[in-house]
């Protein structure tokens, strides 16, 4: 389809495409730009990148989801500008550059296979989509860890948003069928094989919301300054990782209440992707959604990202009784949440929480089971 959506658009053929998965996170939210541990998924909603070179030297970018071109122009690295979607094709142009590749003159045609705003990253997709697409174009090595960080680097530079590196990871370096236990200090990570009798359906609240409107930036900065604070009587802490609890207490004179709720958060959160890790693995399905709902009162109570959409389509999907747990997932403000729901109860149970949610929050849904899907790959030209 893209191929021929591309001739249709671009008057020539494709030479590749590639594509990376938008991600879930099962849980450890807010830890991964602490240097924390994480347990998100590759879904299978795909970003693509179709892309052909052209004579002239320019980069000219087609996004089916916004229906817009942009003409790139010739020099990526001074052309930066407030575009939305483009900006993130232009960033990860840009770092490629500062890394000393010189990028061809090419027509890139993309898709929107994920979401956009919904807390599923699309923008991680469509970073890390694009990078394996120019990476087959300018016969560049690919290594999925580097290029992760690369546009992490490109995402916090040049879009403006301190995000962790845990999006870029997953959509560079997922398996199908595995969640990826992450550390985002060391970006190792340990592949746990989800089991069969549980599926992970995806809440979409109906809510957008844009991490440059809200205060995600912020919940990154009240992290580092607490921190400095800790590192007065700890030096050796370099994040929010390096804190337990019994540290954070005795640091607790030193914080205002907002950056103690805000760092409690993070010092628990962080235990949690490595238990639900163990419980998945012996298919202990209660206590994995446990961790799921105490992780969705720690967001909602102590670092104050969910909303009032979330909380009702968490509320709505406990009350079913194949639901294990549910919980936002991603940054916050608004997008999706998941449920850890008995396999064989999947269709029932949208089919009846979907609506609940609906009438309590007037607002339209979206609910789909996700499989976890690979990483970036070039798909066939066909």
């Amino acid at each position: 389809m893209i191929a021929r959506n591309f001739r249709d658009h671009f008057r020539m053929d494709a030479q590749l495409i590639a594509s990376a998965p938008g991600r879930v996170n099962l849980i450890g939210e807010h830890t991964d730009y602490n240097d924390g541990f994480v347990l998100p998924i590759g879904i299978d909603r795909r970003v693509q990148v179709a892309a052909a070179p052209r004579t002239d030297h320019r980069v000219v970018a087609y996004s089916e989801a916004f229906d817009e071109e942009w003409d790139l122009g010739t020099t990526v690295v001074d052309n930066l500008r407030k575009r939305y979607w483009s900006d993130y094709v232009l960033a990860v142009l840009r770092v490629l550059t500062l890394e000393g590749h010189r990028v061809p003159g090419m027509n890139l045609y993309i898709t929107g296979g994920v979401p956009v705003g919904a807390g599923v990253s699309s923008s991680a997709a469509l970073e890390i989509a694009l990078a394996r697409a120019l990476c087959a174009a300018m016969d560049i090595s690919w290594d999925p860890y580097r290029m992760a960080r690369l546009t992490r680097q490109a995402e916090n530079e040049f879009v403006g948003v301190n995000c962790g590196v845990m999006d870029q990871v997953t959509a560079a370096a997922a398996r199908s069928g595995n969640a990826m236990l992450l550390d985002c200090r060391t970006l190792a990570a340990t592949y746990i094989r989800l089991p069969r009798d549980v599926a992970v359906v995806v809440m979409d609240t109906g809510v957008r919301r844009t991490l440059g409107g809200t205060e995600y930036n912020a919940r990154h900065s009240v992290c580092q300054y607490v921190v400095s604070r800790i590192r007065s009587i700890a030096p050796g802490v370099r994040a929010l990782r390096d804190v337990n609890p019994a540290l954070l207490e005795t640091a607790r004179v030193l914080l205002d209440n907002t950056a103690y709720r805000r760092a409690k958060h993070v010092v628990h959160e962080n235990e949690r992707p490595r238990a639900m890790a163990t419980a998945l693995s012996a298919g202990n399905f209660e206590d994995a959604g446990a961790l799921m709902n105490e992780s969705h009162a720690s967001l909602r109570e102590l670092y104050e990202v969910s909303s009032v959409h979330l909380d009702l389509i968490c509320d709505a999907a406990r009350a079913h009784p194949a639901c294990y747990g549910a919980r936002m997932t991603g940054a916050g403000f608004g997008g999706c949440a998941i449920a850890l729901v008995r396999a064989e109860a999947v269709d029932d149970f949208v089919r009846l929480t979907q609506p609940q949610y609906e009438s309590r929050s007037y607002k339209r849904s979206d609910f789909f089971r996700v499989c976890p899907d690979d990483g970036a790959r070039l798909d066939a030209l066909t």
